[in-house]
């Protein structure tokens, strides 16, 4: 898709200041952000005709139909800003850090007067010391048990108390909630903790000893015991660390693996010379990449949202490796190193990084292999199969859910690129259609509803759950409404798919992915459709039958329930037993009285009369 004259001329005319561009295709859909420290320089380079240019780029141009940039106050904030557009908006084109699984943190809050110890997985810049990633989360609760009993750290959330809790008669905190240890004695506890996490227990456990066996000669068995716990909490915590001969120093080492378009990453932690954990991540759009592009990638949106910068952060290959350095030097506050290792201790540990990378690789082969079987491979599945003009990206489902014609509701659930878009589901509560089920009706309505409202993105697919006459009944309203999105139905009974203009069903397969896919965003929109249903059901229950009664309010229904034990009594009494009842009159006592004798569908239609009225 070449440029148009208008988009070119925006081009030429950019800013020359720093900021954020995003390249959107004809659908107005975002497929690519970047930063830059000049717009101009940076966005024109794209528009050049460069037969050195990568094939992906080359690719990404194709289907470009427009650009919109972002104008920032400085490179960092670029940065930053590109990172949450990346994360939000998933472009098709960027190389996106995906985390396989949220490892568990040791967090403490030494911002707080009275700092706590626990455990998380999630990492802020709220000023608390954060130690991890930690591999095992039993062995992560083990160390926090014991640090918390052996330096009695409180674990309560607040230090709101007006007397200690049961912690403190545990001996497992000494209750600075009520002031029973002042703030420098606290504070020593917690240095001790948290130097033992960074690794500084040279010689803690010898002055730990001496302590515990002065106590002893005391008499002071209760502080021993004491000094006791704490040299056990140590000496597990050391057995948590691997040791390395790195010097002593805090590290990072970024392992790569790719094959067939699929990378994975292995972050390995080291921290005052101790291995403490690893990272597993994997890139999406990273097919043909160079090592250097991967690690600019990993730099780029791994090293933010409070995540710590180690001194030394060592990497197969690396671009503007100056320019890297001095941005996370001044992220950090201190000097940053970039490493490329030849030989040595660190060559070694990235080769143990890359390895378990490709260990790691190819155990997920299979499973994501699976995975784009269901998802992109489905879809493309689906548009051979249906003959449809392009692939359906988005796909649209709908599904109506009532009982009898009452609380009558719609869903629309969203699938894109195969998979479900819940940010875009919709849920509808039907307007002409209440009282008496009609699907036929239901669905012209909902169709109507959705396809002439203007700011919604366009589908690629509509599916519409039910048969042929489903299939009819939502065709002419869509069309009306401009849509021409092609639209199939899926009936449930043998899972028939019903395409327009063709007279008869496509049965496919149930082994293959292209009708899985099909039944799961059917399922997911009956789902959404009955959960929707089922709530607004729940809440007309908790309505008084009382309150459908001519003259009935809440002080009444309140007397009512009163005066008799259940519905039943109620239901039995005369006239006149109700209208002792304390606020009732003769007539509305005659109003409940002849209410419960009415039949099974004249309470019914006096149920809904009153619900439309209130609807008015």
């Amino acid at each position: 898709m070449a440029l148009s004259e208008a988009v070119l001329d925006k081009v030429r005319n950019l800013t020359t200041q720093p900021g954020v561009y995003l390249w959107k295709n004809d659908r107005g859909q975002i497929i690519y952000v970047g930063k830059a420290v000049n717009l101009r320089n940076r966005v024109r380079s794209y528009v050049r005709h460069d037969a050195k240019r990568a094939p992906k780029v080359t690719a990404m141009m194709s289907h470009a139909a427009d650009v919109e940039t972002i104008v920032v106050a400085n490179e960092m904030e670029a940065l930053i800003l590109e990172n949450t557009l990346i994360k939000k908006h998933r472009p098709r084109y960027n190389i996106m850090l995906r985390d396989d699984k949220t490892y568990p943190y040791i967090k403490v809050t030494v911002q707080e007067d009275y700092p706590r110890v626990f455990m998380t997985r999630r990492v802020h810049r709220d000023g608390a010391r954060y130690f991890g990633p930690f591999a095992d989360a039993g062995a992560v609760h083990r160390v926090l048990k014991l640090i918390q009993r052996a330096f009695r750290i409180r674990s309560c959330r607040t230090m709101q108390a007006d007397r200690p809790c049961l912690q403190y008669h545990l001996h497992h905190c000494d209750a600075p909630c009520v002031h029973y240890i002042t703030k420098g004695e606290y504070g020593k506890l917690v240095e001790q903790a948290v130097g033992i996490l960074e690794g500084r227990d040279a010689g803690i456990v010898r002055r730990l000893q001496e302590q515990m066996e002065a106590a002893a000669e005391e008499m002071e068995f209760e502080k021993a015991a004491m000094y006791r716990d704490q040299i056990t909490a140590v000496r597990v915590i050391q057995e948590q660390q691997n040791i390395t001969t790195v010097g002593g120093g805090d590290m990072d080492v970024l392992g790569f693996a790719g094959d067939a378009g699929q990378t994975c990453v292995q972050i390995y932690t080291i921290r005052q010379g101790r291995l403490m954990g690893r990272e597993t991540f994997s890139l999406e759009n990273s097919a043909d990449e160079t090592a250097a592009a991967l690690t600019s990638a990993v730099l780029d949106q791994y090293y933010v949202d409070g995540v710590f910068v180690p001194k030394e952060i060592v990497v197969s290959a690396v671009e503007d490796k100056e320019d890297y350095e001095r941005r996370l030097t001044q992220r950090k506050g201190q000097n940053v190193a970039l490493v490329v290792p030849l030989r040595g201790i660190k060559k070694k540990l990235l080769t143990m990084a890359e390895d378990n990378a490709r260990v790691l690789l190819e155990q997920r082969r299979l499973q994501w292999q699976h995975d784009t079987d269901k998802t992109s491979g489905a879809v493309e599945a689906l548009a051979r199969v249906l003959d449809l003009p392009r692939l359906p990206e988005r796909m649209e489902c709908f599904d109506i859910s009532h009982t009898q014609g009452i609380e009558t509701v719609a869903s629309m659930v969203v699938f894109e690129h195969g998979r479900p878009a819940k940010q875009e589901y919709r849920r509808f509560k039907l307007k002409t259609v209440q009282g008496k089920p009609d699907d036929f009706k239901s669905m012209a309505e909902i169709m109507g509803r959705r396809y002439g409202e203007r700011d919604w993105p366009a589908p690629d697919l509509i599916v519409i759950d039910g048969g042929k006459g489903q299939l009819h009944a939502a065709l002419p309203i869509i069309r009306e409404a401009g849509c021409e999105a092609p639209v199939i139905s899926l009936a449930k009974r043998i899972e028939e798919v019903f395409v327009e203009g063709r007279s008869d069903s496509i049965i496919l397969s149930h082994h293959t992915p292209e009708l899985q896919l099909l039944q799961a965003i059917r399922d997911e929109a009956h789902r959404f459709a009955i959960t929707y249903h089922r709530s607004l059901r729940g809440k007309r229950n908790l309505v008084s039958i009382l309150d459908h009664i001519e003259g009935i309010g809440p002080k009444r229904r309140k007397a009512l329930w009163g005066a008799f034990k259940n519905l039943e009594a109620m239901k039995a009494a005369t006239v006149e037993e109700l209208a002792a009842v304390p606020g009732m009159t003769r007539q509305t006592a005659e109003n409940v009285y002849y209410f419960f004798r009415l039949g099974t569908d004249e309470k019914r239609k006096i149920v809904e009369n009153k619900a439309d009225l209130q609807n008015v």
